[in-house]
């Protein structure tokens, strides 16, 4: 019992009370229309930090409200960001950065002022909608505790002891009969990820996850007031052949609706372990995406446990191309930028949670010197709702709303360099996902996949970063950056499962799972031909992997910079490193542009020492931080558009 109380899944009443004869009983198993929750409530995180500025237009309700920060007046935060009076740069520079920072920051006071009278249609804020669920009610703490524990793989999953599943089944039952608030309620999505999960766990796992005693009790005893009331869908995924727990409806449902058709087809082999051929996944993502919300003909259960249990199932090659690939042509053919070199970063669209996330910074300062860099993400993403790129550079005033085709502008600009594209803009259909996922819980199959799209070509040489955490993924990852053409590719791991290398030194009592933190792998075009792999178009690569030491490139070890969810606290630290001020987070922006250049093989950075060199110049002569300013500049002079988003 004592693990219990360490998590939501400790009961409040003992589990005998969710036997009584009113719980278990036909009772109102009436499935009453779900009230649609509307974006657009303002809600402040819980930091002390960020409540000083943070007035961020929520563009997600109940969970999200405790995980994002509030950011849509950027002016005091770019104040204090950016402190004209401590600025350190070279003296003929000094003056002239002044003025631009300060005619910068009044001009987005001015813009700020006039949001607060407006309609709200501005960069500041996302519009309104409804939420891209048929079942928009929840979702349920207590269910997600038990997601976290059931709906991973086969070594990882946590079976639920017996009060824990007589608590979860409870739950379900009541909000199946009504009898929770529309905030408490268990969603359709987060039945169908429990209960799938549940059915691949019985029909494929290993002893050790399977279900435990205590569940097979718990679902011998809820069982015949579940079948009752739940949904037809939730009924199909708790026993889809009729062999789990009996009865007949599993085994004779097809589905509602012709999407739903082809999701139960597609079920019916991944809840027994199988798999999926590449063409058939990318006809199912298209005919069920985009999401429509509470019009929509896809279930939400059955979305939801597709998309966990072909997580569970662990991936195959093929699958990860179909989910990788399926959507590039959404927006038509990819625009081409006229540069020499174009890198493309794969940052988790999740955010970060505790440590600085540099990439942005890094971006600017490679921007600098020629190497021109290609940022993407989202505004928030579960599971876990994490500083992202897009939120610091909404508090910063920049425009995040670029078309792909737009950004090119910006990359072909040499005194800009870099650019922004958010996956609302460019991938609307993999973007209409969000609040699906956000009932899932863990991450599906597109989360790794979405950090290796291709949204802009490149006459010049491509490469391609992408981060990882679960070194199960790494092969998976470069596979895929190479099917993308590029010339070279990179995949890392950082702090948080992120790009960000540490400065920290790994102590020697740590335990290290899988690859460790700092670990970097990849292929460059080759110089020594006879360690290379020819590849199809006759190109020698160079291959590597090795464990990124900061002190190879010159740079001392020092302790991470935490932001602790806070976009200004990431915002500070970024600028600050821009400006020249020297520190942990100067050091780790160095760190990895120089970690960059060098193993992707970038002209100019032959070493580590002359790689980081050359990013130390580019912050203190001040020429990051001027691409910096003209990138937030020069995307706020765009015209103003609707998001394809708002529906």
């Amino acid at each position: 019992m004592e693990g219990l109380h360490q998590t939501n899944l400790a009961p409040s009443l003992l589990w005998g009370e969710y036997l009584s004869p009113s719980l278990l009983n036909e009772g109102n198993c009436s499935h009453r229309p779900a009230m649609p929750l509307h974006r657009g409530e303002a809600v402040r995180m819980p930091c002390s930090a960020v409540r000083s500025v943070c007035n961020f237009q929520a563009m997600k309700a109940n969970s999200r409200n405790n995980q994002l920060c509030n950011i849509s007046k950027p002016t005091r935060a770019l104040v204090q960001c950016i402190n004209v009076s401590n600025l350190i740069l070279p003296r003929s520079r000094n003056h002239h950065s002044c003025q631009r920072i300060s005619t910068l920051v009044l001009s987005i006071a001015e813009k700020t002022s006039h949001s607060e009278t407006s309609d709200g249609d501005d960069e500041g804020h996302l519009p309104t909608r409804v939420k891209k669920l048929q079942n928009a009610v929840g979702p349920n703490k207590t269910l997600f505790d038990a997601q976290a524990r059931v709906c991973t793989g086969p070594t990882q999953t946590r079976p639920l002891d017996e009060a824990q599943a007589f608590k979860v089944l409870g739950t379900i039952l009541q909000s199946a009969r009504g009898e929770l608030p529309d905030s408490e309620k268990v969603s359709h999505a987060q039945m169908g990820a429990y209960f799938g999960a549940m059915t691949l766990r019985a029909n494929c796992f290993p002893p050790p996850t399977r279900w435990s005693e205590g569940e097979q009790k718990a679902m011998s005893t809820f069982w015949p007031a579940l079948y009752r009331c739940l949904p037809e869908e939730v009924l199909f995924l708790a026993d889809p052949e009729g062999t789990i727990m009996g009865g007949s409806k599993g085994p004779l449902f097809s589905g509602n609706s012709p999407p739903d058709v082809r999701l139960v087809g597609a079920l019916r082999e991944i809840l027994v372990g199988g798999h999926l051929g590449h063409e058939e996944v990318v006809m199912l993502l298209k005919r069920v995406l985009p999401l429509e919300g509470p019009k929509s003909e896809v279930s939400d259960a059955l979305l939801a446990a597709f998309l966990i249990c072909a997580r569970m199932n662990g991936e195959t090659d093929r699958e990860l191309k179909a989910y990788c690939m399926a959507f590039d042509d959404e927006l038509g053919l990819l625009p081409v930028a006229k540069v020499k070199s174009l890198t493309h970063y794969g940052e988790p669209y999740d955010g970060n949670t505790r440590f600085f996330r540099s990439s942005l910074f890094v971006a600017a300062v490679r921007a600098s010197y020629g190497e021109t860099c290609l940022l993407h993400g989202v505004d928030w993403m579960p599971p876990k709702g994490g500083v992202t790129e897009e939120q610091v550079l909404k508090l910063m005033g920049a425009k995040t709303t670029l078309l792909p085709k737009e950004a090119v502008r910006f990359l072909e600009d040499k005194d800009v360099g870099f650019a922004y594209i958010s996956q609302r803009e460019a991938r609307p259909s993999l973007y209409s996902l969000v609040d699906l996922r956000e009932h899932i819980k863990k991450r599906p199959p597109i989360a790794t996949t979405e950090k290796v799209q291709h949204y802009i070509k490149a006459t010049g040489r491509e490469a391609m970063v992408a981060s990882f955490y679960h070194e199960v993924y790494e092969d998976p990852l470069l596979m895929l950056i190479r099917r993308r053409g590029v010339q070279a590719g990179l995949v890392i791991k950082g702090e948080e499962g992120a790009l960000s290398l540490t400065t920290k030194c790994r102590s020697p009592a740590a335990v290290v799972k899988g690859k460790p933190l700092n670990y970097v792998a990849g292929f460059r075009p080759q110089h020594v031909s006879s360690a290379g792999i020819r590849n199809p178009e006759g190109v020698l690569r160079e291959t590597f992997a090795l464990e990124v030491n900061a002190k190879d490139y010159g740079i001392a070890p020092s302790a991470t910079p935490r932001v602790d969810r806070s976009v200004e606290k990431n915002l500070e630290l970024g600028m600050a490193a821009l400006r020249g001020e020297k520190g942990p987070a100067y050091d780790r922006i160095v760190l990895n542009a120089a970690v960059t250049d060098h193993s992707l093989g970038c002209i100019g950075a032959e070493s580590p020492l002359i790689a980081a060199e050359r990013a130390r110049d580019a912050i203190d002569s001040g020429r990051a931080l001027n691409a910096m300013l003209n990138y937030i500049e020069r995307s706020r002079s765009l015209p103003r558009k609707p998001s394809p988003s708002a529906s």
